[in-house]
């Protein structure tokens, strides 16, 4: 069974699918992402595969009306994302800088290519990262999911975007970046984009990157942008991964604008949400942050933003970035 079951408090979309409950859990003698196998076979560097276990497809059954509440075809794709044929590469920062922008490459094309399609409103590209965030396969891998609709928290970005824009005249995320790259929050920034630890940060070591220029979607950048986002993604996991001295558990997600409308308010941004806030101590999103969605901060954003940028320090000599901490 797979479909898509509104919820009328909050107006955001279930996704409800059966077939999530057979897909593998951390086998050990095993790795279906692994050159060579069934699915992926040889000769390549980067890969898209159709999920096994979707929450969407383009082949979903029409569900049967059910009263009061509201069902929906569960319409789109799932897919994985395999960034390298390497299994024990840990996290981005490891990737070679060719093998990256193969990465966001690949992460571009596959936009161009869904925007064309007519049943497809949004397009979610995210990473998992770590064994406390739940991953169930470690092979280096994101993921994709193509939606019907507009998920809830981008809505309200947009909605706080379009208010914005109308007042002022001005993109709300370009405000933002001009703020943070004159505040101790900035970390990194080469040529075309820029890390920081935002003012407004949930997480202790939340990050977020933004480009330099306005725009809303991957297919806006060329290939000179494409490579310094790549070199920025490898800048922010491997600060990650230094700051407390250990790899850290991460979820991170990349927000374009949906596809059908006009939002020339809106900014293209990547965000990470690290669950540490020290070495073996876990940030839970627990009691105010699941029944509120308001989050409480353990800490002083500017302070962990100083650890950052120590981190950061040591980092770009490491993998030979191509722009500059902030000290």
């Amino acid at each position: 069974m797979r479909e898509l079951r509104y919820n009328p408090l909050t107006g955001q979309w279930i996704m409800v699918s059966s077939t999530r409950k057979k897909r593998p859990w951390r086998p050990k003698d095993f790795c279906p992402f692994c050159p060579g196998n069934e699915e992926t076979g040889y000769g390549w560097e980067v890969l898209l595969l159709p999920n096994r276990f979707p929450m969407l497809s383009f082949d979903a059954p029409r569900p049967e009306r059910d009263g009061f509440y509201r069902r929906a075809r569960a319409i789109g794709q799932c897919s994985v994302i395999v960034e390298t044929p390497e299994h024990n590469i840990r996290d981005l920062d490891e990737l070679s800088p060719k093998a990256m922008i193969r990465v966001v490459e690949l992460w571009k094309n596959v936009t161009a290519e869904l925007k064309k399609n007519p049943r497809v409103v949004y397009v979610s590209i995210f990473r998992n990262k770590g064994e406390e965030i739940g991953v169930s396969l470690t092979h280096p891998h994101g993921q994709l999911y193509a939606t019907p609709f507009i998920p809830l928290k981008v809505r309200l970005k947009l909605e706080n975007s379009r208010g914005y824009f109308k007042r002022y005249g001005e993109c709300l995320f370009c405000r933002i970046l001009r703020e943070e790259l004159e505040s101790e929050r900035a970390v990194y920034e080469n040529e075309d984009f820029v890390i920081f630890l935002p003012f407004f940060a949930s997480w202790p070591f939340e990050v977020h990157i933004y480009p330099k220029r306005h725009a809303q979607w991957l297919t806006q950048l060329g290939r000179k942008e494409l490579a310094d986002l790549a070199d920025a993604l490898r800048v922010a996991t491997g600060t990650l991964n230094t700051v407390l001295g250990r790899g850290m558990p991460y979820t991170m997600m990349l927000y374009q604008a949906p596809f059908r409308g006009t939002y020339d308010f809106y900014h293209l941004h990547v965000e990470f949400y690290p669950i540490l806030r020290e070495n073996g101590k876990i940030k839970y999103a627990a009691g105010i942050e699941m029944g509120t969605w308001d989050f409480t901060y353990d800490g002083v954003p500017e302070e962990n933003a100083e650890k950052l940028r120590r981190a950061c320090g040591e980092v770009v000599k490491r993998i030979d970035a191509r722009g500059k901490c902030f000290t």
